[in-house]
């Protein structure tokens, strides 16, 4: 029976909850930014319209609206909806959902969603309990992540699941849901608030695409202000205000996540586009967000060979030196370095030569066409050797300081220089040399196939 005091109580509660959770939309039009899956042809928006939505995986980073699509698809198929964590629900727990299930099931033939959040905490015991119940349909799975689940979530779950990509919403979409918290009735509509377009579109871009962040941060600008009802003066939130009530900037950046892969991709590949302010920028975003400073200098001294090479051979030994002062002096001064670094191996000529030479020469020995130690390279202290082999004729005694002697004793070509950086010159010098190898028939001189 309800008290006297249970509406205060409900006022109270209500008054408590933050505004991103007060403004949840209450149908699926009302969701924003989510064209791609319930704009015209949309995959969820067909399942939907055929009411048939069975397991589904829902990713994509945080404030994005993964939690509020599964509690509207629960409501736009009148099922019965569980909530849990995958990294908190038992096994008991799973049980007494699904035997509830079932008989929900066959009294009213009402069924039921399960919505777990964090999916990729899901352990095996869990998974093994449900999985019978998912395949039989007495069970619909929605499960949310920030992770990609290809990666991230149970294979067992992703191969009966269909896994759709909930995306940051775009600037737009922003603006709008932020327009619409000034004037709804859940939101400030009851209130004498008013904000600037400027404001609006800062707080929509500093957001960068999290919902629920622009939200909070609006929350904060109007109540700083400390607005009277509606018919009162008006207070204005203008730039100055959304600067102040945003605070720091966050880094989108999951260090085990897409972030981290996707942020050190865009980092290398900066590097080896000679743009130095990208590189920079990239490599601030990983140390800005915690990324090991061992893991960039690793990255780096790889570069360094991988695509730059014998074009500048001193990128080698500066990638080195970055990566042993990482080691000695740590972070935040190790940023330096690592600086240095990136931009001296943006700057420098570029050349894969150094690499493409070795990956060839490994397919070469894979591949089970191994060559033998030619005669005249035997050691001559080897048992067995012999006596008429011909002599190793050491270069130092050849007038040019080089020689004709063949090293490989077959025709090919691993190292190719580029016409770029210092390269340009061992070109011409390695020409030079195939050429007096050639001339006794023992140059490599066609082309590894």
């Amino acid at each position: 029976m309800q008290d006297l005091w249970e509406d205060g109580r409900d006022q109270h509660r209500r008054a408590a909850e933050p505004l991103a959770h007060r403004l949840r939309p209450d149908s699926i039009v009302d969701v924003l930014g989510q064209e791609h899956l319930l704009g015209e042809g949309g995959l969820l928006q067909r399942m939907l319209d055929a009411e048939i939505v069975g397991s589904l995986l829902l990713y994509g980073p945080p404030g994005t609206g993964k939690t509020t699509l599964a509690l509207l698809i629960a409501d736009r198929l009148e099922a019965h909806l569980e909530r849990e964590n995958a990294a908190q629900v038992g096994v008991p727990r799973i049980r007494e959902i699904l035997a509830a299930a079932d008989r929900r099931l066959g009294d009213d033939g009402r069924r039921t969603i399960l919505f777990l959040d964090e999916i990729h905490r899901f352990s095996r015991s869990q998974q093994d309990v449900l999985l019978g119940s998912v395949e039989r349909g007495g069970i619909a799975l929605i499960g949310a992540t920030t992770e990609n689940p290809w990666y991230a979530v149970n294979a067992a779950l992703t191969s009966r699941s269909t896994v759709l990509e909930v995306k940051p919403l775009d600037e737009s979409a922003i603006v709008r849901l932020l327009e619409r918290a000034i004037d709804h009735p859940r939101g400030f509509g009851d209130l004498a608030v008013e904000a600037t377009a400027e404001a609006i579109e800062h707080i929509a871009d500093a957001c960068e695409g999290d919902a629920r962040r622009a939200l909070n941060t609006l929350e904060v600008a109007v109540r700083s202000l400390r607005p009277v009802k509606r018919g009162g003066p008006a207070v204005m939130v203008d730039l100055a205000v959304a600067e102040a009530s945003i605070g720091r900037r966050a880094v989108v950046y999951d260090r085990s996540g897409d972030g981290h892969y996707d942020t050190i991709s865009a980092f290398i590949k900066s590097m080896r586009g000679s743009d130095p302010d990208a590189a920079v920028y990239w490599l601030a975003k990983m140390l800005e967000a915690g990324e090991d400073p061992r893991f960039v200098a690793r990255r780096i001294a790889i570069l360094a060979s991988e695509d730059i090479g014998q074009a500048d051979p001193s990128a080698i030994a500066v990638a080195d030196a970055a990566w042993n002062l990482v080691e000695k002096i740590g972070m935040p001064e190790a940023q330096l370095p690592l600086a240095q670094a990136a931009i001296h191996m943006a700057m420098a000529p570029k050349s894969n030569a150094t690499a493409t030479a070795i990956w060839s020469a490994m397919q070469e020995v894979r591949e089970g066409r191994t060559q033998p130690v030619p005669l005249e390279l035997i050691s001559g202290m080897k048992k067995g050797r012999a006596p008429d082999a011909p002599a190793y004729r050491s270069p130092h005694k050849a007038e040019d300081g080089v020689g004709t002697t063949g090293y490989l004793g077959v025709e090919r070509i691993f190292y190719e220089p580029t016409d770029r950086g210092l390269e340009a010159d061992q070109r011409d010098r390695l020409d030079d040399l195939r050429r007096r190898r050639r001339s006794v028939g023992e140059d490599p001189g066609t082309k590894n196939a």
